[in-house]
């Protein structure tokens, strides 16, 4: 067993196993009959009144190919179907890339071009190559090129947000968000292509949050000018927006933290020490502001530069975070604090998140009462997937290429 893995103990393994199997048995039916992935509402049913996205429909392409790679029966249908969508409705024949979202009505379109998605677009297409979906490596080399032609900035490094549908127009609006999953996206592409370019971009990147958050006391600025200079003011009037909050969000302090273990990895002896140090500094803040917060268990969703909490909605993917970040943690540490982060994580989530068939409750108020204020339903399931992955994976190479692999445990 690799020693990255070595301190989970057989049966939490089996239970791991059990809960995967689960996830993906419950969602199977988001499939769309035109291609892509339905938001799916309670109990897992299609929400008819919501579009077909495109960050939706590559994460559930990215889990289902997990999940085949993992031996698991009936993945391999719904990731074609998910391929589907990308390839058909949510592709833009004419201009290239993807629409936000299509639907539901027909003729309905968002026609943006969001990093965020086509970020998604390259882990989903990267996953499902390796998992051997047919298509997917036609889809993987188109994605790519996209995020590079329309989306990569030189001279910062760093990807910009979003732009109109025939890419003339680029929003002011710079964010964080977009570079984070283009982290987890080039380092997966790098491994499926063997094209070393995907991962010292998703290394520069990674680098310069490290130094934002080290300079702002590891509380990360998610939000930026055109020309990179933080707005720590930005959405103080729309604090739990779902994709760009006011102040600090707890749980990408926690995302980050094992992405940039998982940078470390991937370059091996040359990996600076600072990817380490700035991994424990994240993680010690998100937990100190965030957990217990206000008074109850688990984490807030964000905070303000002080570390006081401004939203209190408990999110399901920050607790999810969590659990995959102290578990890189202990692997590459051997503390035993990790492995007590990890632990408690896991008892709050089997007490408040995870339901009898398997799902788990996006959002919770204060209280740890199911609520939708902000993520009603049950969107998807990629941080929930790798919640009870991850950690049965080496940190490198990326999930899809080590399950390739055998190194599954």
């Amino acid at each position: 067993m690799s020693p990255e893995v070595s301190w989970l103990d057989e049966e939490h393994r089996a239970w791991l196993q059990a809960q995967l199997e689960a996830q993906l048995r419950f969602a199977r039916g988001f499939a769309h009959p035109s291609g892509g992935a339905y938001y799916l509402a309670e109990g897992g049913r299609p929400d008819l009144t919501r579009p077909v996205q495109t960050w939706i429909t590559s994460r559930m392409l990215h889990v289902y190919s997990l999940g085949h790679l993992a031996g698991i029966p009936d993945c391999l249908e719904p990731a074609q179907a998910a391929l589907a969508g990308l390839t058909g409705q949510l592709h833009d024949a004419v201009n290239g890339g993807w629409y936000a979202g299509v639907g539901p009505e027909p003729g309905q379109r968002n026609g943006t071009k969001a990093g965020y998605a086509h970020a998604f677009v390259v882990f989903g297409s990267s996953s499902a190559t390796v998992a051997g979906v047919p298509g997917a490596p036609e889809l993987l080399d188109d994605a790519l090129k996209v995020l590079d032609q329309h989306f990569w900035e030189e001279s910062p490094g760093l990807h910009l947000d979003s732009t109109s549908e025939d890419w003339s127009q680029i929003s002011d609006y710079r964010g964080v968000n977009a570079n984070m999953h283009s982290v987890e996206a080039l380092l997966s592409a790098s491994d499926t292509t063997g094209n070393p370019l995907w991962r010292q971009r998703a290394t520069r990147i990674t680098q310069t949050v490290l130094g934002w958050a080290e300079a702002n006391d590891w509380r990360i600025p998610e939000h930026f000018t055109p020309d990179w200079v933080p707005l720590l003011e930005h959405h103080r009037d729309q604090p739990d927006h779902p994709f760009e909050p006011y102040g600090a969000t707890v749980g990408h302090g926690l995302e980050w933290a094992r992405l940039a273990l998982h940078v470390r990895g991937a370059l091996g002896a040359d990996a600076p020490a600072s990817l380490l140090t700035g991994a424990q500094a994240l993680f010690d803040r998100a937990v100190a502001d965030g957990w217990h917060a206000d008074g109850a268990d688990g984490f807030v969703y964000t905070t303000d530069w002080a570390g006081r909490p401004v939203v209190t909605q408990r999110m399901h993917w920050v607790l999810a975070e969590a659990i995959s970040a102290s578990a890189a943690l202990a692997a590459v540490t051997g503390d035993d604090r990790y492995q007590q982060w990890y632990r408690r994580c896991w008892d709050y989530a089997k007490a408040y998140l995870i339901t009898p068939d398997g799902s788990w409750i996006h959002e919770l108020d204060s209280q740890n009462r199911p609520a939708g204020t902000v993520w009603p339903g049950r969107p998807d399931l990629y941080h929930s997937v790798h919640a009870v992955l991850l950690q049965r994976l080496p940190l490198a190479p990326t999930a899809p290429t080590a399950l390739a692999r055998g190194l599954l445990v």
